[in-house]
Parts: C-alpha cells; sequence; structure tokens
C-alpha cells in the first residue's frame, strides 16, 4: 500500500475527532501538578486507537517497504515517514549536527567473506568449503602460521591444555567437544552431562586469546560428510554478509575457525584416524596426555574481509518537559526488520509487521498523544525521547549507538519503555484463544518503582494479564537481553519491555499486517503509554533500586 500523505484539511479534520479536542488549559500555563496531570492522562490514552495503529501499519509493513532491512531502501522509506508523522504532530528533532534534525545518522560495517584459503606444502584447502571462519580475522593477506597442537583446547582447573604449552603468536589446532573418560563420564563434570566447554566454542576462543592464540582451529566432524553436516548452519551465516558497529581497535580475540578432520589432520602432520586416536588415549588415561603430533610447518592462510560502510539512522521526536525538563523519559521500538530472500519461491518479503511494526506505529501514536497534550498545557513535566531505532536485528546495533554517542545525556534518563512485537498471540496463549495479555520484562530489574507501576496502572486502567514468565533470571529464551531496552539497562537505566511472544510467522514471510489483533495491540499501547505519562508527571524520579538479573 502506498503512503497516502494527508492533506493540512484532512488532518485538521481528523485531529478534530480526537487528540486535538483541546481544554481549557493553554500551552501557555502548562499544568505542573501531578494529581491533574493524572486526571487528563486517560483523555490522551484514548487517542492511541487500533484504527490508528492500523493505519499506520499499513504502510511501514507493505510490500513497498521490502522488509525494511538495516541500510537499504525500504528502511530508510520507514525512516522518512516516522519522521514526517513526528514532525506533523509536533515533536522537535533533537538532533543538532546533520541535514534532517529527526535523524541520529551513522555508518554501520557491512563485510563479507572473499579469497580464503589454507594452504599446507601443495595441498590447498578452501574457506567455505573445507574451513570457515566466525567473527574477524588476523589474516586479511596471507601470512605464515606456526601451528600447535592443544587437544581440546580446555584451560579449566581439573584440566587444561595449556600446561607447558607455549601458544603466543601461533595458529592453536584443537578437537571439538570435551574428553571422556573410561566410564563414558566427561572429565571436567564428571558425569554424563557436558560442561561449557564442549557446549560453546566461545570458551575455547577465549582460553587461546588469554593465552595470546593469533588464532583457534577447532576439528569438526569424524569425517567430511559430518563436517559438512554438523556446520551447515554456521555456513550459511558465514556466507551472507554480516552488520556491525565499526570496530574501534585492531583485532583483540583469537580468529576462530572450524575445520573438516582433513585440514586438521593435514596442519598436524598425521591422518584423521590417528588424530582421533588422541581422544581414545586420553580417555583410557582418564586424564591430559601428551601428544606426538610433529606440526606441518610450511603453512599459510588467507581470510580476506571485504569491509564497506553501511549509512543507516534512529530516527528521534522530543517534546521538552516544563519544571523537570532535564530529565528524559525514553520510550523506543525497532522499525527495522531482515528485509527479502530473493531465493525464496512466492512471497519473498519479510515484512515484518508483528516484528517490530507493531512497536513502531504505538510510539508513533504514544508520541502523538503526547504531543497534543503539550499543546492543550498538559505537557510533560519531565522531557520525551520517542525513539524508532535501526539495526536492531543485526545485533541491536541502533540502541547500542545511541546508548555510546547519548543526545541527551544516560544519567539524566529516568526509563526506557520499549516495545517489541505486540498484537500477536503466542503458541501457549492461541490455544486458549487468549489475546488479553502481554509479557512484561525486566520491570523490577532495576527499579521496584517502575515494576509497581506498571502494575498499578495496568490494573487502574487496562486489565491486561501481565505475563512474568520470561522476566524468569533463568529463562533459556534470555529475552531481556535480546531487545533494545537492555543498551539502557546495561548502563543503569531502569527499562520496561513489552513483548507478545514468538510465534509461526516470527521472521518469516508471513508476518503480515492482517495477522495483528489491533485491539490487543491498542491495549498494550495505552498501557505503555500510562507508564510513560507517570514517569514523566510523578513529583519523583523512579529510584534505582535493584540489581537483579
Amino acid at each position: 500500500m502506498k503512503y497516502n500523505h494527508f492533506s493540512a484539511y484532512g488532518l485538521a479534520a481528523l485531529l478534530a475527532t480526537g487528540c486535538a479536542t483541546a481544554p481549557s488549559n493553554s500551552s501557555q500555563n502548562p499544568v505542573t501538578d501531578a494529581a491533574k496531570l493524572s486526571e487528563a492522562a486517560p483523555k490522551y490514552a484514548s487517542t492511541v486507537t487500533a484504527a490508528d495503529l492500523s493505519k499506520h501499519l499499513h504502510v511501514i509493513a507493505s510490500d513497498e517497504y521490502e522488509g525494511r532491512n538495516t541500510g537499504e531502501k525500504g528502511q530508510k522509506m520507514a525512516a522518512e515517514y516516522i519522521s514526517r508523522e513526528f514532525s506533523e504532530d509536533g515533536l522537535a528533532g533533537p538532533v543538532k549536527d546533520g541535514s534532517n534534525p529527526y535523524y541520529q545518522s551513522f555508518d554501520l560495517e557491512q563485510s563479507q567473506w572473499g579469497t580464503g584459503y589454507i594452504n599446507v606444502g601443495n595441498e590447498k584447502f578452501l574457506m567455505m568449503q573445507d574451513f570457515f571462519v566466525l567473527g574477524g580475522t588476523a589474516y586479511q593477506d596471507e601470512k605464515a602460521a606456526n601451528v600447535v597442537f592443544a587437544g581440546y583446547g580446555i584451560d579449566s582447573d581439573q584440566y587444561s591444555d595449556y600446561n607447558g604449552l607455549d601458544v603466543t603468536g601461533k595458529m592453536v589446532v584443537v578437537l571439538a567437544g570435551e574428553p571422556k573418560g573410561s566410564n563414558g563420564n566427561f572429565l571436567i563434570s564428571g558425569t554424563d552431562k557436558a560442561s561449557d566447554w564442549g557446549r560453546d566454542y566461545r570458551r575455547k576462543r577465549d582460553a587461546a586469546t588469554k593465552h595470546g592464540a593469533e588464532s583457534m582451529l577447532i576439528v569438526t566432524g569424524t569425517s567430511p560428510e559430518e563436517f559438512n553436516s554438523l556446520t551447515q548452519r554456521y555456513k550459511a551465516y558465514a556466507s551472507h554478509p554480516s552488520v556491525s558497529l565499526p570496530s574501534s581497535g585492531p583485532q583483540t580475540q583469537a580468529t576462530t575457525a572450524f575445520v573438516s578432520p582433513v585440514v586438521g589432520a593435514t596442519l598436524l602432520g598425521t591422518t584423521p584416524d590417528k588424530l582421533f586416536g588422541y581422544a581414545t588415549q586420553v580417555s583410557t588415561a582418564n586424564k591430559l596426555v601428551a601428544s606426538n603430533f610433529t606440526a606441518a610447518k610450511d603453512v599459510k592462510i588467507r581470510t580476506e574481509r571485504i569491509v564497506s560502510p553501511l549509512s543507516t539512522e534512529n530516527v528521534l521526536g522530543f517534546i521538552e518537559g516544563t519544571d523537570k525538563k532535564e530529565e528524559v523519559v525514553v520510550v523506543t521500538a525497532h522499525y527495522d526488520h531482515v528485509g527479502m530472500d530473493e531465493s525464496l519461491e512466492g512471497d519473498k518479503i519479510f515484512n515484518g509487521a508483528n516484528d517490530d511494526g507493531s512497536g513502531t506505529v504505538a510510539v508513533i501514536e504514544i508520541a502523538e498523544a503526547f504531543a497534543q497534550a503539550k499543546k492543550d498545557g498538559f505537557g510533560p513535566r519531565r522531557s520525551m525521547l520517542f525513539m524508532t531505532v535501526t539495526g536492531e536485528e543485526k545485533g541491536l546495533l541502533g540502541s547500542e549507538y545511541y546508548s555510546e554517542n547519548p543526545i541527551f545525556p544516560l544519567e539524566n534518563t529516568v526509563a526506557d519503555v520499549n516495545i517489541d512485537m505486540i498484537g500477536r498471540m503466542d503458541y501457549d496463549h492461541e490455544k486458549t484463544n487468549d489475546s488479553n495479555y502481554i509479557y512484561v520484562i525486566g520491570a523490577d530489574k532495576l527499579s521496584s518503582e517502575l515494576d509497581q507501576i506498571n502494575r498499578e496502572m495496568n490494573e487502574k486502567y487496562i486489565n491486561l494479564d501481565l505475563d512474568y514468565t520470561f522476566n524468569d533470571e533463568n529463562d533459556p529464551n534470555r529475552f531481556y537481553y535480546r531487545s533494545d531496552h537492555y543498551n539502557f539497562a546495561k548502563h543503569g537505566i531502569p527499562i520496561v519491555f513489552y513483548f507478545n511472544g514468538v510465534h509461526d510467522d516470527y521472521h518469516k514471510p508471513g508476518d503480515e499486517v492482517d495477522k495483528i489483533i489491533f485491539e490487543s495491540a491498542e491495549k498494550v499501547a495505552r498501557l505503555a503509554f500510562h507508564v510513560a505519562w507517570e514517569l514523566a508527571n510523578r513529583d519523583n524520579r523512579i529510584v534505582v533500586d535493584s540489581n537483579k538479573k
């Protein structure tokens, strides 16, 4: 659907039926009494409607916006739409440098693998075929490598492959997994449960880095076929361009690669069978044993990374407060999604209506309500920053950039209200067709008052079922760390995160507007409005009195 720009008359007519109806107060004499502002809240909350949420979402989640992939045409179109809405609603653009005061513009790095190989004498192994790299590279240009075998690459109190081993500046070759004893139990845990050393390659990478290794190569699988089977997901990831914030310095972690058994054995001057015989030796001895491999001497490696800048922008709309204007309440959502996949048959566009078009349009509507309140003399006591961020799907990059380059000092930032996916039902709630819920995450992590405010506003105005399932610090999904609020929380700023849970269309072309339950989205958006209103207008700034995980 194409964006249909309202005429001045049309906009005036629309506002006349909703949030433009003004009380007798004027903006010349703003109300600063907390009780009177609280009384006014329902009037402005009522302007956040299912119809308006639908109107906006039918634009930014349309095919025309091509999935809003960071740095691409659709994301730029969405940024323009959001900034225009902020401007027309009377919000200020707070960014002083740059051509558009609503844009916090910055460059990301887009990178992909180029030429890659490992030469061992006359043998040549190819990147994306015989091995692949995750993360950065120390081998942008061809470089000779000094190879050393470090067993399983483990460095724990009870078992360390690095005892007496000098790996400084060297290429460390290690086996995947972790050693078992003759009884079948893992030597690290002493049970049939693997430790993190066997489950998470980053533990081995960090150990190699700590001991000064230039790179670490993990021998994966017991045959070329098994290597290919085990690494398909990683290969698919590594074969696509990645987007990140620009690196601020030289490579600090050991370059990490997954290599086939043939590559690993060749680097160590042996055969795959003899290489895996080492595992049998450890198991029989029930302890670390020395190896007798003689590493290859004539080893050269290149893993080129091609890097180019990718411009993008956070979109900011600002409402200055009255008597407490130095303090700032932030309302956020990410407006990017994952773009298109031309390899698909049929629908190739990932419209991201729920993720996170739904949160984006909620921010637009809440901003409009606050702006109209200010025009009517009921503006917020604290300043309000409404920010739709870019690059969330690439690793929370837009919010990270803001947290490192804030427009307003973080010490003056009271809280972040973050909205990421509202208006759908997840698997559990679909079973009972119950859309009257929202997952609440993080409200109690840093401030007991924020959690209390959220509960009180819901009970007083909305009556949603507040589900705290994903707030549990032991929840394996770790959603608390997976949306933009976290880049505020890690700086000690209280946050509340609203989330409807995951469904079958998550990150798929089926995440379409026609599946949004706008009445449910309206309720959550109004709850977010009331919480933001209370944060902005209460007499005292909320306390930071918790340190929960």
